[in-house]
C-alpha cells in the first residue's frame, strides 16, 4: 500500500530559505509542504493547525526561537510533529538546546539537496537516528565534566545499557537485535524501557541524557 505524502511544515525567518526549501521538497512525490512560518510564534501555530509530519525549525529566529517554539509545540500536541533544526553551524549551543528540548536532529543550513530529502525520510519513517556521528559529536562536546550520575543509571539493565550504546551509534531496532542475538520486539521492548527510565521522548534525547550523565564514558 503506497504511503501519504510526508506533509512538513517550514520554520525560518528568511523567505529566500523557506522558497528554496520548498522548490526541493515539493519536487518530491512523497513530500508535501503545508504550512510555513517566519518566527517561532509563527511556528507553534502553523503547526497546531497544519499537523505535519515533519517540522523544520531555523534555531536562530527573532522573538520565540527554535528551541523555545519546539518546547511549546511538543508540551501543547499530544501526536507533535518530529522537529528538525536547521543551523548554520553544527556546534551550535543552540542547537544542543534544542535537541535537548526534545527536537529529533538537526541539519546543516549548506547542507545540499540529496541531505535534505534523506533526512526528511529518515525522521518521518525511521527507527535510527539522523546524522548519529554529529548528535554524539556535539552531546558529547557540551556534556558537563564528571557528572553525578542521575538515578536512571542504576535502574538500566546491562541489556538496556548495550541497547543505549548501540541506539548512539545510529543502528536501527533490526540491526541492534542482529547485534545482539535477539528478536526486533526484544529490542523495541528494550528501546521502550530506555526512553521510559531516561524520561525522553525519543532516541535522539536518550543519547543526549546519556552522554550529560557520563554514561557513555563508561560510568
Amino acid at each position: 500500500m503506497t504511503r501519504p505524502p510526508i506533509r512538513i511544515v517550514l520554520a525560518d525567518d528568511e523567505r529566500m530559505v523557506r522558497t528554496a526549501l520548498r522548490a526541493i521538497l515539493s519536487a518530491e512525490p512523497d513530500l508535501e509542504v503545508v504550512g510555513e512560518a517566519a518566527t517561532g510564534a509563527e511556528a507553534v501555530s502553523v503547526v497546531r493547525e497544519a499537523r505535519p509530519d515533519v517540522a523544520l525549525m531555523d534555531v536562530r529566529m527573532p522573538g520565540t526561537d527554535g528551541i523555545r517554539a519546539t518546547e511549546q509545540i511538543l508540551a501543547v500536541l499530544p501526536e507533535p510533529p518530529r522537529i528538525v533544526v536547521v543551523t548554520t553551524f553544527e556546534n551550535d549551543s543552540y542547537v544542543y538546546d534544542a535537541l535537548r528540548a526534545g527536537a529529533a536532529g538537526f541539519l546543516l543550513k549548506r547542507a545540499d539537496a540529496d541531505t535534505l530529502v534523506r533526512a526528511v525520510r529518515l525522521v518521518a519513517h525511521s527507527d535510527t537516528l539522523l546524522f548519529p556521528s554529529a548528535v554524539r559529536a556535539l552531546a558529547a562536546e557540551h556534556a558537563r565534566a564528571n557528572p553525578a550520575p542521575p538515578a536512571w543509571v542504576a535502574r538500566l539493565t546491562g541489556r538496556e545499557g548495550e541497547v543505549l550504546r548501540l541506539m548512539a551509534t545510529g543502528l536501527t531496532n533490526a540491526e541492534i537485535a542482529r547485534s545482539m542475538g535477539v528478536g526486533p520486539a526484544t529490542v523495541k521492548t528494550h528501546v521502550a524501557s530506555v526512553l521510559a527510565k531516561t524520561g525522553s521522548r525519543d532516541r535522539t534525547q536518550a543519547v543526549v541524557r546519556a552522554y550529560e550523565a557520563g554514561f557513555m564514558n563508561g560510568r
